[in-house]
C-alpha cells in the first residue's frame, strides 16, 4: 500500500530494464510535484495511476515534474502526461529528453571513434552505438520548461534545495531538505548496488568526454558533511546511514581499481580486453555498461599515476608506470 511519510510517498514502477523497478515520488508542497516519472510504457502508467489512486489522487492532480537525471527509466512516461506539465531539471537534460538526430548522430560518431581506442572488434561497433536508440524508445520526447542548478529551491518546492551530483549521469541533480535531513537521491545513492558511471560524449562546447567515475566519487565525498537522516533512492530500499554507504563504495571502488591494475601487471591490455576478464559472462549482452565500468576503472587509475597509455595503430594499451 502506497503512503505518506513526511509529505512524501514513494511509487514503484516496473522497468523493462535490467535494474528492474524504478523509485519515483510524488512531493507535497506549494504545488503538488512528482519527483521522476518512470519509463515511457503502458505497464509504468498503469503502475502510476493505481498507486496514486490508493494515495487518493490522479495523474492531472499532479502539477509539475522535477527530474533527477535524464535516463529513460526515470524520464520516459513524461510522454503520457500533459505538453501543458511544467518539467524541470538540469540544463544537460534537454539534449537526451529532445534529441535531434544531429546529436545522435554526433553521439553515434563520437562512440564508434572511442570504441575503437578501447580495441573493441569491429563486429561489436555496431551492435554498441545501436544499443542508444534501442533504450530511447523508453524515453520522452519533452524539453525542461525551466532549469534546476545546485543551491536552486525549485518553484513549488520552496523547502527543497538542489545539489547537482554528476557521474551515474551528467544531468544528474538530488533534492534536500534540511529541516528534516530529507533526501531523494536519484541513482546516486542506491543501498543494494554500486550506480554505474554512463559514459557519456563531450558536453557542449568540450572536446573531451567526462570522466563520470571520478565525478561519482567526488559526488559521494560533497555529500559526507551533509546531515541527512533518510535518503529516498532510485532503486531499492530507503538508506538510512548514508555516510556508511558512501565510505563503502569508496572503498570497493578502490578494490576494482586495483584488481585492474593487477592485470595490467601481466601484461599490457586495452580496455575491451580488461572488460572482458572483469566481466566474462555479460559484456557481450551488457556491452555498454560493462564498458562504462571499466572505462570508468581506468579513469581512476590515470588519475591516480598508476597507469598510462600508449597508442598502437589507433588502439589505446595500457599498462603500469
Amino acid at each position: 500500500m502506497t503512503d505518506w511519510k513526511n509529505g512524501i510517498a514513494k511509487i514503484i514502477l516496473p522497468t523493462p530494464f535490467a535494474v528492474g523497478d524504478v523509485n519515483v515520488y510524488v512531493v507535497k508542497g506549494e504545488r503538488l510535484t512528482l519527483v521522476d516519472v518512470g519509463p515511457k510504457t503502458d505497464e509504468a502508467w498503469q503502475s502510476l495511476s493505481t498507486q496514486l489512486n490508493e494515495l487518493g489522487l490522479k495523474p492531472s492532480d499532479i502539477e509539475q515534474v522535477i527530474l533527477t537525471h535524464h535516463h529513460p527509466d526515470h524520464a520516459g512516461l513524461l510522454d503520457y502526461f500533459p505538453a501543458s506539465l511544467p518539467v524541470y531539471g538540469h540544463p544537460l537534460n534537454n539534449r537526451w529528453l529532445n534529441p535531434t538526430e544531429a546529436f545522435l548522430e554526433e553521439n553515434k560518431q563520437y562512440f564508434m571513434k572511442a570504441f575503437r581506442e578501447f580495441g573493441i572488434p569491429e563486429f561489436y561497433l555496431s551492435p554498441a552505438a545501436g544499443a542508444l536508440k534501442k533504450d530511447l524508445k523508453y524515453s520522452c520526447s519533452r524539453t525542461l520548461t525551466d532549469l534546476l542548478v545546485e543551491g536552486d529551491s525549485p518553484l513549488g518546492l520552496s523547502d527543497w534545495k538542489v545539489i547537482e551530483t554528476p557521474g551515474h549521469a551528467q544531468s544528474h541533480i538530488g533534492l534536500y531538505r534540511e529541516e528534516d535531513g530529507y533526501y531523494i537521491a536519484g541513482d546516486h545513492l542506491i543501498a543494494h548496488v554500486s550506480p554505474n558511471p554512463i559514459l557519456e560524449p563531450p558536453l557542449p562546447g568540450e572536446l573531451d568526454r567526462p570522466k563520470p567515475l571520478l565525478q561519482y566519487n567526488a559526488s559521494l565525498k560533497k555529500l559526507l558533511d551533509i546531515p541527512m537522516q533518510l535518503v529516498f533512492s532510485g532503486h531499492g530500499e530507503e538508506i538510512y546511514n548514508k555516510n556508511e554507504l558512501i565510505h563503502k563504495r569508496l572503498a570497493s571502488q578502490d578494490e576494482r581499481a586495483q584488481k585492474v591494475k593487477n592485470f595490467l601487471v601481466e601484461d599490457a591490455l586495452t580496455i575491451f580486453e580488461t572488460c572482458q576478464l572483469l566481466f566474462p559472462k555479460v559484456y557481450e549482452r551488457q556491452l555498454s555498461l560493462t564498458m562504462s565500468e571499466t572505462v570508468g576503472q581506468f579513469d581512476y587509475l590515470i588519475d591516480l599515476g598508476e597507469i598510462k597509455k600508449y597508442d598502437e595503430n589507433g588502439v589505446f594499451r595500457y599498462t603500469v608506470v
